[in-house]
């Protein structure tokens, strides 16, 4: 055979590959709503830049007729490209060649995947849409999936890991997103369970729909587990491609510096009018963030999961930064457990990978209540306390309003190496609120006066004067300064201006136990 007749073969072969499970399936992928994984890979990446791997790579299952079942490059496929002109690795499950599932060939692709993205320091992004392990290959396919997570550990904290469910996400599969940093998934086509309806109807009698199981808005207001939810695969990728933007390619880079033409000492005089004269009514923290970033962008995450906590990427000067705050508008901002479990992953996610923490404090407490305490406050509240004081990049907090007891220590106070320690003129911080504090403090007095409720009000005032204010605090050496809201923006940029070479360590061990 001549050279000109390899490459017709060759040519021949490839194109076999690209077709995947054929036209009838890929026709099915698209009734669906689905793309394939070869169209949602194009539209990923920058275009002409994704190489292939492993494209005539095959199953090595003999049984159940299997044998004379065979598809070039399986069912998944992977490669490399350009994100945002940046590398980047990616492995894209094909539901239209055994509906995805995995095989030991298709892990040991996505293993390859994985090592060369942790070698060369680049992101890696999972296209998930499969239905689960190959049960035809047996042990072979759950020894397959814990190569997966083997490296989804190990590879934690040296290369960013995004998962993306853009279609079914089932049994011991749902555990490589789990580990992973980020989980995107699709309104309606995404889904992930550990196990389906039929089972728990069987097991507990209960009756749910695949959708309220495992749908994208279930896991992304109820357990917590996705943290971005779009309307369909090119809304998708297209947010794939805007996170990336925040971040650095591993753990050895600092985050990417892009001109973003916004006035580094931009002020805005709709800042002195956020916080309401009344300290019992609601704002919204949203306006802050939009008002003191790089041309109001901000990116969310977790938006609709634990809304008294708001936790996302922006720019300032042009950095890429980490924004935690209280949502005063939603439980008035209260830490709970929720909210525990999703900013200690936000902070430890940002001190992984270098990219400094701002955070905005408003906060009157943990909640209170049973049902809190039951389900483990303490042990999740101490999460939180435990990533910002582990944190070694740059922290800035700025208190806008309260700052009350424990809570006041969590937010990225002095006592947990905060860097600069902002508040503004409106900050109140105290041990409790003033209600609370002149029950206990004063109780025998108010108990002992014949107009006590009178009495009571007029010592609630006396102490809102004394510590509803940042100065006692700041006398104190625990704040840096009390500013303007005007200038938030100004001094926040110049802050992370200084502390950009600052250096900071842990005492040296394997690595500490996080209360989980």
């Amino acid at each position: 055979m001549g050279t000109e007749q390899k490459i017709t073969e060759l040519n021949k072969l490839r194109e076999q590959a690209m077709a995947g499970g054929g036209a009838q399936r890929i026709e099915a992928q698209h009734k669906r709503g689905k793309l394939t994984a070869r169209e949602r890979i194009q539209l990923l990446f920058d275009p002409g830049t994704f190489e292939e791997l492993d494209p005539f790579a095959l199953h090595r299952c003999t049984d159940f007729g299997l044998e004379t079942q065979k598809t070039l490059g399986d069912a998944v496929v992977t490669g490399y490209g350009k994100i945002n002109g940046r590398n980047a690795f990616i492995f894209s499950q094909d539901f239209t060649v055994f509906g995805g599932s995995l095989s030991k060939v298709a892990s040991e692709k996505i293993c390859k995947a994985m090592d060369l993205a942790a070698k060369n320091g680049a992101p890696v992004i999972g296209l998930l849409d499969s239905g689960g392990a190959r049960i035809q290959e047996g042990v072979d396919s759950l020894a397959a999936y814990g190569d997966i997570f083997m490296r989804n550990t190990i590879y934690s904290g040296v290369v960013p890991q995004i998962s993306v469910v853009m279609g079914p996400c089932a049994g011991g599969a749902v555990y490589s997103p789990a580990i992973t940093d980020f989980i995107f998934m699709v309104k309606e086509t995404g889904q992930m369970y550990i196990t389906g309806p039929a089972v728990i109807k069987s097991v507990t009698g209960e009756e749910v729909s695949l959708e309220d199981l495992g749908g994208a808005m279930t896991h992304a207001t109820k357990s917590g587990n996705c943290h971005f939810v779009t309307n369909n695969d090119q809304q998708c990728l297209e947010a794939i491609r805007r996170l990336l933007s925040f971040l650095p390619q591993n753990n050895m880079e600092e985050t990417p510096f892009i001109d973003t033409g916004d006035d580094p000492n931009r002020m805005d005089e709709q800042l002195l009018h956020v916080v309401p004269d009344d300290p019992n009514k609601t704002y919204d923290m949203k306006q802050v963030i939009l008002k003191i970033v790089d041309n109001g962008d901000f990116m969310e995450v977790h938006e609709n999961f634990a809304r008294n906590l708001i936790v996302g990427f922006a720019r300032m000067g042009g950095q890429s930064v980490g924004i935690v705050a209280q949502q005063p508008s939603i439980y008035a901002g209260v830490i709970d457990v929720d909210a525990s479990d999703k900013g200690a992953r936000f902070v430890r996610f940002c001190d992984c990978f270098n990219i400094p923490l701002v955070t905005l404090v408003d906060v009157p407490g943990y909640m209170p209540g049973t049902e809190q305490e039951y389900k483990g406050i303490i042990r999740h509240g101490a999460k939180f306390l435990y990533a910002y004081a582990e944190a070694t990049v740059p922290k800035i907090s700025v208190i806008t309003r309260k700052a009350y007891g424990g809570a006041f220590v969590v937010m990225s106070s002095k006592s947990l190496r905060g860097d600069i320690n902002y508040a503004w003129p409106t900050a109140e911080i105290a041990v409790m609120g003033p209600d609370g504090a002149v029950n206990i403090i004063f109780k025998d007095t108010i108990d002992k006066s014949e107009k006590p409720e009178e009495t009571r009000q007029k010592l609630i005032a006396d102490y809102r004067e004394k510590f509803a204010n940042p100065y006692v605090a700041a006398s104190k050496g625990y704040l840096d300064d009390v500013i303007d809201p005007r200038t938030t923006r100004p001094k926040v940029i110049k802050a992370l201006e200084i502390l950009r070479n600052k250096t900071d360590t842990n005492p040296p061990k394997k690595h500490g136990n996080i209360p989980l």
